[in-house]
Protein backbone atom coordinates (compact mmCIF):
# COMPACT_ATOMS: atom_id res chain seq x y z
CA UNK A 1 0.00 0.00 0.00
CA UNK A 2 0.89 3.59 -1.15
CA UNK A 3 1.40 6.53 1.22
CA UNK A 4 1.84 10.31 0.29
CA UNK A 5 2.45 11.78 4.14
CA UNK A 6 3.55 8.49 6.25
CA UNK A 7 6.22 5.62 5.96
CA UNK A 8 4.96 2.39 6.73
CA UNK A 9 7.93 -0.37 7.60
CA UNK A 10 7.99 -3.93 8.80
CA UNK A 11 10.55 -4.12 11.29
CA UNK A 12 11.94 -7.67 12.20
CA UNK A 13 12.50 -8.05 16.16
CA UNK A 14 12.49 -11.24 18.41
CA UNK A 15 9.30 -12.19 18.71
CA UNK A 16 7.30 -11.03 15.74
CA UNK A 17 7.17 -7.91 13.29
CA UNK A 18 6.92 -4.32 14.36
CA UNK A 19 5.36 -1.80 12.19
CA UNK A 20 7.37 1.41 12.30
CA UNK A 21 5.27 3.93 10.91
CA UNK A 22 6.67 7.59 10.86
CA UNK A 23 4.91 10.35 10.06
CA UNK A 24 6.20 12.02 6.87
CA UNK A 25 6.04 15.87 6.77
CA UNK A 26 9.20 16.82 8.05
CA UNK A 27 8.93 20.81 6.82
CA UNK A 28 5.79 21.55 8.36
CA UNK A 29 7.09 19.73 11.78
CA UNK A 30 4.65 16.44 10.56
CA UNK A 31 1.51 18.77 10.82
CA UNK A 32 -1.11 16.52 10.94
CA UNK A 33 -3.52 17.45 7.71
CA UNK A 34 -6.18 15.60 6.50
CA UNK A 35 -4.33 13.49 4.14
CA UNK A 36 -2.24 11.84 7.22
CA UNK A 37 -5.32 11.63 8.89
CA UNK A 38 -6.47 9.41 5.63
CA UNK A 39 -3.28 8.13 5.17
CA UNK A 40 -3.11 6.71 9.03
CA UNK A 41 -6.66 4.80 8.33
CA UNK A 42 -4.67 3.13 5.54
CA UNK A 43 -2.25 2.37 7.67
CA UNK A 44 -4.56 0.58 10.45
CA UNK A 45 -6.74 -0.88 7.41
CA UNK A 46 -3.00 -2.72 6.28
CA UNK A 47 -2.08 -3.73 9.80
CA UNK A 48 -5.37 -5.50 9.90
CA UNK A 49 -4.37 -7.61 7.45
CA UNK A 50 -0.66 -8.67 8.47
CA UNK A 51 -1.77 -10.95 11.56
CA UNK A 52 2.57 -11.26 12.28
CA UNK A 53 2.25 -7.76 13.46
CA UNK A 54 2.57 -7.36 17.28
CA UNK A 55 3.27 -3.73 17.57
CA UNK A 56 2.95 -0.48 16.56
CA UNK A 57 5.82 2.52 16.75
CA UNK A 58 4.58 5.78 15.97
CA UNK A 59 6.92 8.04 15.27
CA UNK A 60 7.91 11.77 13.08
CA UNK A 61 10.57 12.22 10.47
CA UNK A 62 13.22 14.60 11.33
CA UNK A 63 14.56 15.51 14.72
CA UNK A 64 12.26 18.98 15.29
CA UNK A 65 8.37 17.27 15.78
CA UNK A 66 6.45 14.20 16.31
CA UNK A 67 4.17 16.30 15.20
CA UNK A 68 3.50 20.01 16.28
CA UNK A 69 -0.29 20.18 15.88
CA UNK A 70 -2.80 19.86 13.20
CA UNK A 71 -2.22 22.03 9.79
CA UNK A 72 -3.61 25.44 10.46
CA UNK A 73 -4.51 26.13 7.49
CA UNK A 74 -6.50 23.70 7.02
CA UNK A 75 -8.30 24.17 10.16
CA UNK A 76 -8.99 27.65 10.16
CA UNK A 77 -11.15 26.85 6.98
CA UNK A 78 -13.38 23.74 8.91
CA UNK A 79 -16.31 24.28 10.28
CA UNK A 80 -19.70 23.46 11.80
CA UNK A 81 -20.09 20.04 9.76
CA UNK A 82 -16.27 19.43 9.76
CA UNK A 83 -16.59 19.21 13.81
CA UNK A 84 -19.00 16.76 13.63
CA UNK A 85 -17.85 14.25 11.38
CA UNK A 86 -14.87 14.15 13.90
CA UNK A 87 -12.19 14.11 11.65
CA UNK A 88 -9.19 13.50 13.80
CA UNK A 89 -10.72 12.44 16.86
CA UNK A 90 -12.82 9.35 15.03
CA UNK A 91 -9.07 8.50 13.62
CA UNK A 92 -7.62 8.75 17.31
CA UNK A 93 -10.29 6.75 18.49
CA UNK A 94 -10.15 3.78 16.48
CA UNK A 95 -6.21 3.82 16.88
CA UNK A 96 -6.66 3.37 20.72
CA UNK A 97 -9.25 0.55 20.06
CA UNK A 98 -7.59 -1.26 17.77
CA UNK A 99 -5.82 -4.39 19.27
CA UNK A 100 -2.06 -4.21 18.64
CA UNK A 101 -0.59 -1.83 21.26
CA UNK A 102 1.04 1.40 20.08
CA UNK A 103 3.93 2.84 21.20
CA UNK A 104 4.61 6.66 20.65
CA UNK A 105 8.21 7.90 20.04
CA UNK A 106 8.53 11.61 20.63
CA UNK A 107 11.00 13.96 19.61
CA UNK A 108 10.67 17.35 19.80
CA UNK A 109 7.04 19.42 19.41
CA UNK A 110 3.96 16.91 20.27
CA UNK A 111 1.33 19.99 20.25
CA UNK A 112 -2.41 20.40 19.96
CA UNK A 113 -3.41 17.27 17.86
CA UNK A 114 0.12 15.49 17.86
CA UNK A 115 -0.03 15.61 21.53
CA UNK A 116 -3.38 13.89 21.29
CA UNK A 117 -2.40 11.60 19.27
CA UNK A 118 0.31 10.46 21.36
CA UNK A 119 -2.27 10.23 24.00
CA UNK A 120 -4.14 7.76 22.10
CA UNK A 121 -1.21 5.16 21.74
CA UNK A 122 -0.84 2.99 24.79
CA UNK A 123 2.81 3.91 25.73
CA UNK A 124 4.77 7.23 25.42
CA UNK A 125 8.46 7.25 25.18
CA UNK A 126 10.22 10.93 24.83
CA UNK A 127 13.35 12.69 24.23
CA UNK A 128 14.61 14.94 26.85
CA UNK A 129 14.27 17.58 23.94
CA UNK A 130 10.31 16.71 23.79
CA UNK A 131 7.67 19.58 24.47
CA UNK A 132 4.23 18.51 24.49
CA UNK A 133 0.95 20.50 25.53
CA UNK A 134 -2.11 21.74 24.60
CA UNK A 135 -2.47 24.95 23.10
CA UNK A 136 -5.74 25.49 20.97
CA UNK A 137 -7.47 27.70 23.90
CA UNK A 138 -4.87 30.17 22.06
CA UNK A 139 -6.56 29.38 18.84
CA UNK A 140 -9.90 30.05 19.84
CA UNK A 141 -11.27 26.26 19.81
CA UNK A 142 -11.19 23.01 22.41
CA UNK A 143 -8.85 20.37 22.11
CA UNK A 144 -11.64 17.79 20.73
CA UNK A 145 -9.19 15.18 19.63
CA UNK A 146 -9.42 13.22 22.59
CA UNK A 147 -7.91 15.11 24.86
CA UNK A 148 -10.47 16.13 27.73
CA UNK A 149 -11.23 12.64 28.26
CA UNK A 150 -7.70 11.43 28.05
CA UNK A 151 -5.86 13.76 29.25
CA UNK A 152 -7.57 13.78 33.11
CA UNK A 153 -7.24 10.17 33.00
CA UNK A 154 -3.30 10.50 32.19
CA UNK A 155 -2.51 13.06 35.13
CA UNK A 156 -5.17 14.01 37.20
CA UNK A 157 -7.91 16.08 36.77
CA UNK A 158 -6.47 19.49 38.01
CA UNK A 159 -3.12 18.96 35.67
CA UNK A 160 -5.46 18.24 32.92
CA UNK A 161 -7.43 21.44 33.62
CA UNK A 162 -4.41 23.70 34.06
CA UNK A 163 -2.84 22.25 31.14
CA UNK A 164 -6.13 22.61 28.89
CA UNK A 165 -7.05 26.56 30.26
CA UNK A 166 -3.67 27.71 29.98
CA UNK A 167 -2.18 26.15 26.98
CA UNK A 168 0.93 25.99 28.87
CA UNK A 169 3.26 24.26 27.11
CA UNK A 170 5.82 21.58 28.97
CA UNK A 171 9.11 19.96 28.87
CA UNK A 172 9.67 15.69 29.02
CA UNK A 173 10.68 16.45 32.40
CA UNK A 174 7.88 17.30 33.53
CA UNK A 175 5.58 15.18 31.35
CA UNK A 176 7.28 12.23 33.03
CA UNK A 177 6.44 13.61 36.53
CA UNK A 178 2.66 14.11 36.32
CA UNK A 179 2.65 10.75 33.53
CA UNK A 180 2.09 12.29 30.56
CA UNK A 181 5.04 10.14 29.04
CA UNK A 182 6.15 6.60 30.54
CA UNK A 183 9.99 7.23 30.07
CA UNK A 184 12.48 9.92 29.19
CA UNK A 185 15.43 9.07 27.24
CA UNK A 186 17.99 11.14 25.04
CA UNK A 187 16.69 12.36 22.37
CA UNK A 188 19.00 9.84 20.08
CA UNK A 189 17.62 6.86 22.08
CA UNK A 190 14.10 7.54 21.58
CA UNK A 191 13.34 5.03 18.40
CA UNK A 192 15.63 2.58 19.82
CA UNK A 193 13.98 2.18 22.90
CA UNK A 194 10.59 2.28 21.42
CA UNK A 195 11.49 -0.28 19.27
CA UNK A 196 12.61 -2.54 22.51
CA UNK A 197 9.65 -1.70 24.13
CA UNK A 198 7.97 -3.38 21.32
CA UNK A 199 9.76 -6.23 20.80
CA UNK A 200 9.47 -6.96 24.66
CA UNK A 201 5.62 -7.02 24.10
CA UNK A 202 6.18 -9.21 21.02
CA UNK A 203 7.61 -11.90 23.20
CA UNK A 204 4.66 -12.17 24.83
CA UNK A 205 1.79 -14.14 24.17
CA UNK A 206 -0.35 -11.97 20.98
CA UNK A 207 -4.01 -12.75 22.26
CA UNK A 208 -3.08 -12.62 26.20
CA UNK A 209 -1.83 -8.39 25.29
CA UNK A 210 -4.98 -8.05 22.69
CA UNK A 211 -7.11 -8.99 25.52
CA UNK A 212 -5.09 -7.03 28.31
CA UNK A 213 -5.63 -4.07 25.94
CA UNK A 214 -9.53 -4.52 24.96
CA UNK A 215 -10.50 -4.95 29.03
CA UNK A 216 -7.79 -1.73 30.39
CA UNK A 217 -9.72 0.21 27.66
CA UNK A 218 -12.82 -0.75 28.50
CA UNK A 219 -12.38 -0.12 32.45
CA UNK A 220 -10.98 3.92 31.53
CA UNK A 221 -13.64 4.62 28.66
CA UNK A 222 -15.49 7.67 29.64
CA UNK A 223 -19.17 7.94 28.97
CA UNK A 224 -20.35 8.26 24.99
CA UNK A 225 -22.31 11.39 25.91
CA UNK A 226 -18.84 13.31 26.81
CA UNK A 227 -17.54 12.97 23.71
CA UNK A 228 -20.54 14.03 22.39
CA UNK A 229 -19.71 17.82 24.51
CA UNK A 230 -16.51 17.67 22.65
CA UNK A 231 -18.01 17.54 19.07
CA UNK A 232 -20.55 19.97 19.80
CA UNK A 233 -18.85 22.65 21.61
CA UNK A 234 -15.99 22.20 18.85
CA UNK A 235 -19.02 22.95 16.20
CA UNK A 236 -19.79 25.63 17.85
CA UNK A 237 -16.15 27.68 17.87
CA UNK A 238 -15.45 25.90 14.66
CA UNK A 239 -17.98 28.98 13.53
CA UNK A 240 -16.75 31.88 15.71
CA UNK A 241 -15.20 34.93 14.78
CA UNK A 242 -12.25 34.66 17.26
CA UNK A 243 -11.20 31.08 16.71
CA UNK A 244 -10.79 32.68 12.87
CA UNK A 245 -9.00 35.70 13.80
CA UNK A 246 -6.97 34.02 15.76
CA UNK A 247 -5.97 31.37 13.21
CA UNK A 248 -5.49 33.72 10.77
CA UNK A 249 -3.11 35.92 13.55
CA UNK A 250 -0.84 32.42 13.77
CA UNK A 251 -0.66 31.82 10.15
CA UNK A 252 0.58 35.60 9.24
CA UNK A 253 3.15 35.21 12.53
CA UNK A 254 4.31 31.94 10.93
CA UNK A 255 4.76 33.65 7.28
CA UNK A 256 6.52 36.42 8.71
CA UNK A 257 8.72 34.58 10.44
CA UNK A 258 9.82 32.57 6.66
CA UNK A 259 10.57 35.63 5.18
Amino acid sequence: MSYETIVYERLEVDGGIVAQVTLNRPDVRNAINLEMIQDLGRMLDQVAQEPDVRAIVLTGAGTKAFAAGADIAQLKERGREDALRKINAALFRRLEDQAIPTIAAIRGFALGGGCELAMACDIRIAGEGAKLGQPEVGLGIIAGAGAIQRLPKLVGLGRAKELLFTGRIINATEAERIGLVNHVVADDDVLTRAIETASLIAKQGALAVQVSKMAINASARAHPGFEALDVLGQSMLFESEDKSQRMQAFLDRKAKKAK
